[in-house]
């Protein structure tokens, strides 16, 4: 592929008023008004009294901040992107940059709950509105993680140094939901200071996750896990009086240790066919062996605390990488995770690593709105974040309406794909016409995009 013209010989305009760059958005922002994001911030979201008028018009600043996201600003800033070329004609009430900024900065940690109310009613009429969790009524994961986010200069609220030595960290908690057939979505994110302990709060977040994940269609069995950070009696006793299953990593530990020293049993062996990373070497591990055994987790606490099930346990053979000498004798090391569901061994151990699809999510987050967080303010902070969890479900559910392909892909595909695609508006008959590239790969997923959301809804009986 090459230039067609010399350099000298292009000329750019930017003079033509019915062009936009995200045409995209309107199928997904007319999903949010199906929704009713808009009414549930007007009707939850109660910022009063706020200086600049900072909270008045609150659904249409998020609408807004979100329809920024979706189309992939990463700072309040880039939420410019929606004021060019005819975006006026097909959307109405877009803010500035310095209104938003101000929206934000209006947050007390009160109407972030407030948000946060938002975000579970959001997904739980998403995931009734599309196929966003199919096979939630049979089988849904709960998975919990946290994660540090950078952050510079010395007037961000809560910004201090934690686990990543040297660097000013926030530490957000993440709970993410998904099914074996379904990629996850943000059931919840709570904003911390960078110092927090990984576990400070995990017990009532995953508590307020399960309640959303059962609103949302998650009816059958639930099994939340996490690595060891979250293996702690009260995030267990959580679960369990949600009647749901857990599925941790213990990390190691005299108790832990001494039910695997006294296992007499068989191992079975396991061969990976797509080798994973070892936690303690970094080496990449494709055989190992795994066994079972019954165990008592958290035997000193009182009894309430106390919860019965199983640890599955794998080995690894520990190298012996001096001289190329082969092994003396067998040296393991074992990786131990304690669950209470009743499903095999081997059934177990897979659907545990299977935790390791919410760092993608992080990952997703730290490629788009959570790159930056892009005020002083902790509580605008923190409010960011949270309009980063709807963004991302409804994101997610524009793929599932678009595409088999689409359903499981990542949000950056789908807004490559289906969101930041150049249109150029016609009006007549007073209708809207997008006129989009011709030959656009993705042309059918678009095509489903639109015919699901000019769909009728249900109406109720």
């Amino acid at each position: 592929m090459q230039s067609s013209h010399a350099a000298g010989a292009v000329d750019v305009a930017f003079d033509d008023p019915n062009l936009i760059a995200d045409a995209g958005l309107v199928p997904v922002l007319a999903l949010a008004e199906r929704v009713g994001v808009a009414g549930l911030v007007g009707d939850r979201v109660k910022i009063v009294g706020a200086a600049n008028s900072g909270g008045a018009n609150a659904g249409a600043k998020v609408m807004s901040l979100l329809g920024g996201m979706i189309a992939g600003a990463d700072s309040i800033e880039d939420t410019d992107r929606l004021r060019h070329g005819g975006m006026a004609v097909a959307f109405d009430g877009v803010r500035a940059p310095s209104t938003l900024g101000t929206f934000l900065r209006s947050f007390t940690h009160g109407h972030v709950r407030q948000l946060h109310g938002v975000h579970r009613q959001v997904l739980i009429d998403l995931a009734a509105a599309t196929p966003l969790l199919p096979g939630a009524a049979v089988l849904a994961f709960v998975d919990v993680d946290s994660a540090h986010r950078q952050v510079y200069g010395y007037s961000k609220q809560g910004a201090e140094v934690g686990r990543l030595k040297g660097k000013k960290t926030l530490h957000p908690l993440v709970a993410t939901i998904s099914t074996p057939l379904a990629r996850p979505v943000v059931a919840g994110i709570r904003m911390r200071k960078g110092k927090a302990a990984d576990v400070r709060g995990a017990a009532g977040f995953v508590a307020e996750a399960l309640a959303t994940a059962k609103a949302a269609g998650a009816t059958g069995t639930i099994i939340v896990r996490g690595d060891s950070k979250f293996y702690t009696a009260d995030v267990v006793a959580a679960v369990r009086r949600a009647a749901a299953h857990v599925s941790l990593t213990t990390g190691s530990n005299p108790s832990v240790d001494a039910a695997i020293a006294a296992y007499t049993g068989e191992w079975t062996p396991i061969h990976y066919p797509n080798a994973f990373v070892d936690p303690d070497t970094g080496d990449l591990v494709s055989d190992a062996e795994v066994a079972e055994m019954p165990y008592v987790a958290f035997s000193s606490r009182p009894k309430k605390l106390q919860a019965p099930g199983r640890l599955i346990v794998r080995r690894v053979k520990r190298l012996n990488p001096t001289n190329g000498q082969g092994e003396l004798f067998d040296v393991y090391r074992h990786h131990a995770v304690f669950t209470t569901s009743a499903h095999t061994m081997l059934q177990a151990e897979t659907e545990h690593r299977g935790h390791a699809v919410i760092e993608q999510v992080i990952a997703d987050a730290k490629a788009s709105a959570l790159a930056h967080l892009p005020s002083a303010s902790f509580q605008a902070n923190a409010a960011w974040a949270t309009l980063w969890a709807i963004a991302h479900n409804l994101t997610r559910a524009t793929g599932a309406l678009a595409s088999p392909f689409h359903t499981r892909a990542t949000t950056t595909t789908i807004r490559a794909h289906l969101i930041n695609i150049p249109a150029r508006l016609a009006r007549t008959a007073r209708r809207l016409k997008l006129h989009l590239p011709q030959n656009w790969p993705w042309q059918d997923a678009l095509d489903n995009l639109h015919t699901a959301v000019r769909r009728r809804p249900p109406q109720p009986a």
